[in-house]
């Protein structure tokens, strides 16, 4: 009896293009499918090591929702580094302005917080309207 664990190499790795589309679901669970996909958990060949996730292509995200009060309540928070530096954003004004920030940074804060997930965020391609330039590709719809 065979006791190791199989571990996919780079050679082996296939990559396939899928499409999301985010109208009328949350914010949150479209960016936890798109971060399953990115780092290939959805595969029996997943390994937690190697970046053997496909790429994920996210439309209508300005037509994502956020349950609750987190339109007025959610706040995005970025630094300059310098002094004062601190930028505020609600989340109605950045799912006004820009959709795609918010939701890529959804899926960002999902995936691993080091070199690897920084490699698996390159894979994702983020639109707020249902056109995409992707077409060659030949992206499938996930269903989730």
């Amino acid at each position: 009896m065979n006791n190791t664990t199989y571990s996919i190499k780079k050679s082996e790795i296939e990559r396939k293009w899928y499409i999301l589309d985010a109208t009328d679901k949350p914010l949150g669970r479209v960016a936890t499918e798109a971060a399953k996909l990115l780092r290939g958990k959805h595969k029996p060949t997943y390994t937690p090591n190697m970046d053997n996730g496909d790429h994920v292509i996210i439309i209508n995200c300005k037509d994502a929702v956020l349950t609750g009060k987190k339109l007025d309540q959610k706040i995005y928070r970025h630094h300059s580094g310098y002094i004062g530096g601190l930028k505020e954003t609600t989340a109605r004004v950045m799912m006004d302005t820009k959709p795609e920030k918010a939701m890529m940074l959804a899926v960002k804060g999902m995936l691993p917080h080091n070199s690897l997930g920084r490699k698996m965020l390159t894979k994702l391609r983020v639109y707020a309207g249902s056109e995409h330039e992707n077409m060659a590709q030949k992206p499938e719809m996930w269903n989730f």
